[in-house]
């Protein structure tokens, strides 16, 4: 396993604790489909919540991890996330994308976590 990969699913672990904090109900995680992949799955109410997840080292601090989610990713993500819907005929359920950044200060002993909710795609 690569570091880059280490990394993701480290902050995927990280993404679905803060999930669940928030009140969330984590269904799944790396739902994969040739044509996209959806790092974490979750409910968040009545909705059905697909979660983009980037990650950064501090020493990246000028580059914020979620600016690598952009329009070509995202499209992908949806093209699963409606996959996944129709697979769990939950065509009418209302859903959302949100994209949550993580960035690890490992010499601060810190992980910073930014959500961003609802995003446009």
């Amino acid at each position: 396993m690569t570091i880059k990969s280490q990394i993701g699913l480290l902050a995927e672990g990280y993404v679905c604790e803060y999930l669940k904090k928030k009140g969330y109900n984590v269904l799944e995680r790396n739902y994969r489909q040739p044509w996209g992949e959806v790092d974490v799955i979750a409910m968040h109410g009545q909705a059905v919540v697909f979660v983009e997840v980037k990650a950064n080292k501090a020493e990246y601090r000028d580059f914020q991890p979620e600016i690598r989610a952009n329009r070509e990713k995202m499209t992908k993500v949806v093209r699963a996330a409606r996959t996944y819907l129709a697979k769990h005929r939950l065509n009418d359920s209302e859903w959302r994308l949100d994209i949550v950044s993580v960035i690890f200060d490992k010499s601060r002993g810190v992980v910073k976590i930014k959500h961003f909710i609802n995003i446009d795609y």
